[in-house]
């Protein structure tokens, strides 16, 4: 009678209840651990081996993890949150895991005493908008144009990164670039769009101190014909197309028979003069440069290169656009159609130079230009993909503050405050409720602990002492310095982080946390190869929900 039920299929392996509970927050410690001696000034590097046998030596926490390849789920969806926080704004990724995992720790011990997720998770919200609200709080407004501040500020943003060696190098590239391509929306509002106009060169070799922001862009080509066609132009023309400048082939396979041989002789002519009234259209604008995103022909060559016109041929559309943005011009799709206000006229200087072995072009010295090309230098190729890397860091953080001026202090005394903030509201928490609440208080502390333990001081001291200050509230700007481990004023340290930095971490550290302790189940194994011999297989057939969830690889 009592033969036991079989539900799941042998295949299927489920685990619920608070085994699950304990593995993912076990997973998500692991993953906080991983990278939690890279938090802070005084960080260690981490070096990964790919399976290309490639090298990466970082201490970014969304590159780390985005190299590793992790078996649990619960810590693949911690990966997701540094990465989330990487696109959003770009710095903090690293906080966002130790947050995080901390925040699941101390969750690890009301789910022994047996109490609800759902119990601590709506602590965990309730403390999320306390947390925000405080940080609304100690937040102080700065003036975006006055560079000294925003340059602090973007120096602490990325001095815990590898290259703050360089000194103030990195934080000037990243504020140059971001203030030369922002765009005013109107209502106060800026737009700065770092993918699309901001174009990092890394060109091994030189010395770190040669990198710098161009005032406009460079590429890396040649003009087509380099014995005839002028190098170095100073104020021109420049024309941008994206057509060939070719005649044009059919579209399939035509077959011409010729009977007689002027025929073929015409057949020739018509081709060259297709070719000679395009450049003559183009030649009317009296352009000193032609750049096209398709084929030139040697003909075009010809013709120009005999008005002293240089061409560049096959360029990216993507560079096109830059140039575009940077010297003013239209990018022109048929030649009987350019127009005066088509041509770009804003570019001082284009030049043609050799750095190491290639030749790039750079359209410099524009008046105002909208897109701008940061060139890296370095001896090492290493050394110049960690540069990109704090490059993108530092350049966001500009961009935030550009998009939203507001601080608030960094060093770890942000979450201090919070902590101690929380901690005092705890008390008039009634309910079961309060001690989760108090616990996620206390998970903040995690930042500033280990900001102390990378800096090598004693932690127990050095934490009782900054509680202390803080649980008067008497100064929110009291954390620890990262690079000595002392107890300092992070005004007087110019120590700060943006705003919205701080607020999205503690939002996608504290959601996450609670999606994580919301699963109770786990069933794997769900897609099981056919046994041979089973009919086939339906075809699955993509829904329009599935197509969104396909990996877009980066160009």
């Amino acid at each position: 009678m009592n033969a036991p039920v079989l539900v799941l299929k042998d295949s299927l392996k489920r685990e619920s209840g608070t085994k699950v509970h304990h593995g993912n927050i076990q997973a998500s410690k692991a993953v906080a651990d991983i990278i939690r001696t890279t938090l802070g000034p005084r960080s260690m590097l981490k070096m990964l081996l790919d399976a290309g046998g490639g090298i990466v030596v970082t201490n970014d926490g969304n590159a780390i993890l985005r190299e590793l390849d992790v078996a649990h789920p619960a810590a693949k969806s911690m990966i997701e949150l540094s990465r989330t926080q990487d696109e959003e704004v770009g710095d903090g990724t690293t906080s966002v895991i130790v947050l995080a995992g901390e925040m699941l720790h101390v969750a690890e011990a009301f789910i022994e005493k047996s109490y609800h997720p759902t119990v601590i998770c709506r602590a965990y919200i309730k403390a999320l908008e306390d947390a925000i609200a405080v940080l609304d709080k100690i937040a102080m407004t700065i003036d975006v144009n006055d560079r000294a501040t925003v340059l602090g500020l973007v120096k602490s943003c990325i001095g815990t990164k590898f290259t703050s060696q360089f000194g103030d190098l990195i934080a000037d590239l990243a504020i140059d670039a971001t203030t030369t391509v922002g765009v005013d929306l109107g209502q106060g509002l800026r737009e700065v769009d770092i993918k699309k106009y901001i174009k990092v060169e890394k060109v091994p070799g030189g010395q770190l101190e040669d990198s710098k922001v161009l005032k406009g862009v460079m590429f890396n080509k040649d003009v087509v014909a380099p014995g005839k066609m002028k190098r170095k132009i100073v104020n021109p023309r420049i024309i941008l197309l994206d057509c060939p400048l070719e005649y044009k082939k059919g579209e399939n396979q035509t077959n011409a028979e010729l009977v007689r041989e002027e025929d073929w002789e015409v057949l020739l002519k018509l081709e060259e003069e297709y070719i000679e009234t395009i450049c003559v259209q183009i030649l009317k604008f009296k352009p000193d440069l032609v750049i096209t995103e398709k084929g030139l022909s040697d003909l075009a060559c010809h013709y120009f290169s005999k008005a002293g016109v240089s061409a560049i041929r096959r360029l990216r559309k993507t560079d096109n656009n830059r140039i575009a943005k940077a010297c003013g011009a239209v990018i022109v799709n048929r030649p009987d159609e350019i127009q005066e206000s088509d041509v770009g006229t804003g570019a001082g200087l284009f030049e043609v130079k050799k750095i190491g072995d290639d030749f790039f072009a750079f359209v410099v010295d524009c008046k105002e230009p909208k897109a701008c090309t940061v060139l890296l230098r370095g001896p090492s190729k290493d050394l110049l993909n960690e540069m990109e890397r704090n490059l993108q860091d530092a350049m966001s953080v500009s961009r935030n503050i550009i998009k939203n001026p507001k601080l608030v202090p960094g060093g770890g005394a942000t979450e201090l405050t919070v902590s101690a903030t929380l901690k005092q509201k705890s008390a008039t928490i009634e309910g079961i409720e309060k001690w989760p609440y108090e616990a996620a208080a206390i998970a903040f502390e995690a930042i500033p602990r280990t900001l102390a333990q990378n800096c090598g001081v004693n932690v127990i001291r050095t934490m009782t002492a900054l509680q202390g200050k803080h649980a008067n509230g008497e100064n929110a700007w009291i954390g620890i310095d990262g690079n000595t481990g002392a107890i300092s004023d992070m005004k007087e340290s110019k120590i700060w982080d943006a705003y919205n930095v701080k607020a999205q971490t503690f939002k996608t550290a504290i959601e996450a946390a609670c999606m994580l302790l919301r699963i109770d189940d786990i069933v794997s194994g769900i897609k099981k190869k056919q046994a041979p011999g089973a009919g086939p297989s339906k075809p699955t057939i993509e829904t329009e929900g599935d197509a969104d969830n396909e990996q877009i690889l980066p160009d």
